[in-house]
């Protein structure tokens, strides 16, 4: 595929990847480096290259590679199954669903070996999701196995009738016993990968209540009103309170060694599709979470 612009003042990798919000500046960066950008009918290889205002800039981007999903036998949590959904606990590190970079070794790789039935509205690539967490972000999430639970189970919560609520462990002491967070959210203006408080973003709002303080950081429960991406990850950094082992929007260096932020979804509420049954899930917290709590606890019992 094709794409032509026309050129204005400044890199050319930050004017593509503005001029295209659907690709991230390192993938623009990467598809110059390949010399799929020309200038004016020259090739350019270097994505600090500047060219002149009024340039044609042609973007040549590759067909994307077909992912030939497979069922994989890769253990996953599952904490209830009926003839119409199911109920995962994922773990920290597994990506919901394949895409670049990550053709398997995903929750739907996973789920389409150990959950025979999955609802198709989402398409081929993600079948059965409903709703997504992040990589690093363990806990709870709902999958459809037909089309009319999807259905209905993307309106409970495009209604805020389903209830998502998060363990965070955050840096920082937060003063008020609880709060609300409501700050539109939308993609960085410079790093693509990023999302960011933005007026121009879309409504995001998390509520949070304190449950408990150890000094130098919290432990939150923050429950969603709506779900954007990295939803909570940004509104308690953007409160100067960003969750620990998070390395996107909190701190390069963590003391407990890491592999991602600690952000679990242990609540998950919803009606049940076909019975209309109210019903709530809970998920304990990952051994190396439960970790990290536990050492703060000592550390609290012996400064006393």
């Amino acid at each position: 595929m094709q794409i032509r612009a026309t050129a204005k003042a400044g890199r050319i990798d930050k004017f593509l990847s503005e001029a295209f919000p659907e690709l991230t500046r390192s993938a623009v960066q990467r598809l110059i480096e390949q010399g799929q950008v020309t200038i004016d009918g020259k090739q350019v290889t270097q994505p600090s290259v500047k060219p002149k205002e009024g340039a044609l800039i042609e973007l040549e981007i590759p067909e994307p590679e077909e992912i030939d999903l497979i069922p994989q036998d890769i253990p996953i949590d599952i904490v209830y199954e009926d003839s119409d959904i199911a109920v995962i606990n994922k773990a920290q590190g597994m990506v919901v669903h394949p895409a670049a970079g990550n053709p398997n070794g995903t929750l739907v790789n996973a789920i389409m070996f150990h959950i025979k039935d999955l609802s198709g509205i989402n398409g081929e690539l993600r079948p059965g999701i409903v709703h997504r967490i992040d990589k690093d972000t363990s806990g709870l999430l709902v999958i459809a196995k037909n089309d009319m639970a999807h259905l209905s189970l993307a309106d409970q919560i495009q209604k805020k009738e389903a209830s998502r609520v998060y363990l965070a462990l955050v840096h920082g002491n937060v003063k008020n016993d609880s709060g609300i967070v409501n700050k539109p959210i939308g993609r960085h203006k410079t790093d693509r990968k990023k999302m960011a408080v933005t007026p121009d973003g879309r409504e995001a709002v998390s509520h949070y209540t304190v449950l408990k303080r150890y000094g130098q950081y919290t432990l939150v429960k923050v429950s969603l009103r709506t779900g954007r991406t990295h939803q909570i990850r940004v509104h308690m950094a953007s409160l100067g309170h960003s969750v620990v082992g998070d390395k996107l929007y909190g701190r390069a260096n963590e003391p407990f060694h890491l592999n991602g932020q600690l952000l679990h979804a242990f609540s998950l509420g919803l009606t049940h599709p076909r019975t209309g049954e109210r019903m709530r899930f809970y998920a304990k917290l990952p051994d190396y979470y439960r970790d990290v709590i536990i050492k703060l606890n000592k550390q609290i019992k012996n400064e006393d």
